[in-house]
């Protein structure tokens, strides 16, 4: 490699780094300048990567939904093995990624420790692999002040960012479909219903998540329990079929 190719190649991580940062610590609207101040490159080099901040910002979440994704392909790949193994939840430690390195401005933990800190003590298979998948999603957007705003906003219409939803998507809906065949969620939820009620979760513990930074535990033991088949009543709409947003109208795309 030369060097010219080696210090772009540096100069794009450092970038990257500094954007995932930034973002997690001051959300959406960190400017360039800071980002490129972070990464100690100029604002130049940033704009020789990614034409737009939205490019850049699609290119950081995009990433968190894949790393997502790839817990989820974790999880099933447990499943498949020879003996799956029993969830966090029964106090066993966490497995080593889980929550490695999410950590909020100040360098202490946000809503570390066990998932849901034995509320659902004894959860196991594919149960417990859906709910642990549910849980790390939750917690990547309590530490990432930026992981919702970007996933409610326009950003959401980036084909990078739409491709990388619909592989997080499917994987959900693997582990769903574990989970209802074995019986530990009821017959009519699904992948999408999972991915959507994640989201609640994360917004409706938002305005409390430095003041307390694990309550978003309680409200998600909460909507597990409330997927659970043994009270399950008919639901007044279908699921979703997918999570893409709508394209735009004739109206708006003309102005």
């Amino acid at each position: 490699m030369s060097k010219m190719r080696a210090d772009a190649v540096r100069n794009r991580r450092l970038l990257l780094d500094a954007a995932a940062a930034e973002l997690a610590e001051h959300g959406t609207e960190v400017s360039i300048a800071r980002i490129a101040a972070r990464a100690g490159i100029g604002k130049g080099t940033v704009f020789r990567h990614f034409a737009t901040k939205e490019q850049l910002v699609a290119a950081i979440f995009s990433d968190r939904l894949d790393g997502l994704t790839a817990k989820g392909e974790a999880l099933l790949n447990k499943l498949n093995g020879p003996t799956p193994p029993r969830n966090r939840l029964d106090g066993g430690a966490a497995p080593p990624d889980a929550y490695e390195g999410r950590r909020g401005p100040s360098g202490a933990p946000r809503g570390g420790g066990p998932v849901l800190e034995g509320a659902e003590a004894g959860e196991a298979g594919s149960g417990g692999a859906l709910l642990e998948f549910m849980a790390a999603a939750v917690e990547l957007q309590a530490s990432d002040r930026a992981f919702c705003q970007a996933l409610t906003a326009d950003l959401r219409h980036e084909p990078q960012i739409r491709a990388a939803s619909d592989r997080l998507v499917a994987v959900a809906e693997s582990l769903t479909s574990r989970a209802r065949q074995d019986g530990h969620v009821r017959g009519d939820v699904t992948g999408p219903d999972v991915v959507l009620l994640i989201n609640a979760v994360s917004q409706a513990t938002a305005p409390l998540g430095d003041a307390l930074p694990g309550l978003w535990r309680r409200y998600l033991s909460m909507i597990f329990d409330g997927l659970r088949p043994e009270a399950a009543r008919p639901l007044p709409e279908a699921a979703p079929t997918s999570l893409a947003p709508p394209g735009p109208t004739a109206a708006s795309s003309t102005g």
